[in-house]
């Protein structure tokens, strides 16, 4: 699949609250995280999902964001900051080719990489990186958009995710998604 980047000013659309009824960021993260996790989130956009996340995790959790669009972090911050979340945030500018999360190595408990991976040029290298900054047994929660993301292009990171040392634990429903519920061996 051909490495695509969403637009920053589109990441307003993905903002808009109309998409809870769909997506709900309570409903779909609440099972996954706990109070005094870390977290991460690679291509958080906006923070459709980082608001809610950094709530879950409490004060004595974190949730590090990291995005290659500078303007996308600066409304995630604001509104992080809005919502009298951002300290539990650690954001982060990435590049294309890397997270630049190394220094995170084996510390996070949960990943939520949703719809991005078919955003980055190496989704087998962006797997590998997770799962070294994963914890044993850390989940990722892995969603593709339907109609965007083909199933066999789906299938793919799948495997790639794998390799890099994840096993399949469940195939939640998320809706307009292809999902999977992943877990670090």
């Amino acid at each position: 699949m051909a490495h695509r980047v969403w637009p920053w000013w589109l990441g307003y659309f993905l903002l808009n609250p109309l998409r809870r009824f769909g997506q709900n960021p309570t409903n779909i993260l609440s099972p996954h995280v706990r109070e005094g996790m870390t977290v991460l989130e690679p291509g958080p956009g906006m923070g459709f999902f980082t608001v809610e996340l950094a709530r879950l995790v409490g004060s004595s959790g974190c949730v590090i964001a990291g995005e290659i669009q500078p303007k996308m972090l600066a409304r995630l911050k604001r509104g992080a900051a809005k919502a009298g979340l951002l300290d539990r945030l650690n954001v982060r500018l990435a590049s294309p080719d890397s997270m630049k999360i190394s220094d995170l190595a084996g510390s996070v408990d949960f990943t939520l990489a949703f719809e991005v991976v078919h955003e980055f040029p190496d989704a087998a290298r962006a797997f590998a990186e997770v799962a070294a900054a994963s914890k044993p047994g850390a989940c990722l929660l892995f969603a593709e958009p339907t109609g965007h993301v083909k199933s066999a292009d789906f299938e793919a990171e799948l495997k790639a995710a794998s390799r890099a040392g994840f096993m399949l634990a469940d195939r939640p429903s998320i809706r307009r998604s292809q999902a999977a519920l992943l877990r670090r061996t």
